[in-house]
């Protein structure tokens, strides 16, 4: 049964051993979510800094193998470890393993320790951003080029709100916008965004869903406010080693009770 909303989980590969993770996707796929997402980073972002830790596409290339139904990908794929040729391509196969399942969430990178502890040059936002805006029409050029071809439209969702460079990389490119952010600067961010849509000749208001970030709160406390505001999917993140899934079973039944 198809449902005007979508429920994902994240689950951040932190803090656990890989045989966790590992059911917290199979019980993950079964409480019935849409999308199970992980994360690109190195090191942990919350608990200790330098505690257990596993890549992100290693993980999604097995995760195509393991799920069946559920669509998978980074919240959000780090711009700058990857060649966008080589993350073009590991798209490509990571949808091909898993069926036409993958979405390609990307964004311009923040975490300064991934950088400096694995030799990336950090850099200024500005210099990230402008990588980013260089590395969406290579990685779309890429994707056109590969043979045998994705399975089908890999959609990509953008991760990020900055006004005027990253919502124009939305409205240019994007099929998702992820926004870290609450209903009342949803509902102005989405109005910059379709503007920047209507200068760039696209109708993002019918093109690009809207994501948002659900972890601390209940449907009953946030669902009808950032519905209103255009929200479509909603994504609980949830850390290691436990991966309580009690939040995120809230959201699948408000989203089966709303027909």
């Amino acid at each position: 049964m198809s449902h005007p909303y979508r429920i994902a989980v994240q689950l951040q590969p932190q803090h656990a051993d890989y045989a966790q993770i590992r059911d917290a996707v199979l019980r993950a796929e079964e409480i019935g979510v849409d999308v199970v997402f992980n994360w690109d980073h190195f090191f942990p972002l919350s608990g200790d800094p330098d505690g257990k830790h596993f890549e992100c596409w290693t993980m999604l290339g097995a995760w195509a193998e393991q799920t069946s139904r559920v669509e998978i990908g980074a919240l959000v794929t780090c711009n700058s470890y990857r060649n966008p040729e080589l993350l073009a391509d590991m798209a490509r196969t990571v949808d091909h393993i898993s069926g036409g399942r993958l979405i390609l969430g990307i964004g311009a990178g923040w975490f300064e320790k991934d950088y400096d502890q694995f030799g990336y040059e950090f850099g200024t936002p500005g210099t990230r951003l402008a990588d980013l805006a260089q590395a969406l029409p290579r990685i779309e050029k890429r994707l056109a080029a590969g043979n045998p071809a994705p399975t089908r439209h890999i959609p990509v969702m953008i991760g990020g709100g900055g006004e005027k460079k990253t919502l124009r990389m939305v409205a240019q490119h994007a099929d998702i916008w992820h926004s870290f952010a609450d209903a009342e600067t949803l509902v102005r961010k989405s109005a910059i965004l379709d503007e920047h849509g209507e200068a760039v000749g696209r109708d993002t208001a019918t093109l690009v869903e809207r994501s948002v970030e659900v972890s601390r709160h209940s449907p009953a406390e946030v669902a009808d406010a950032f519905v209103a505001g255009g929200a479509t999917l909603f994504t609980v993140g949830v850390s290691g080693p436990d991966y309580d899934l009690s939040r995120v079973e809230e959201w699948v039944a408000w989203r089966d009770a709303q027909g």
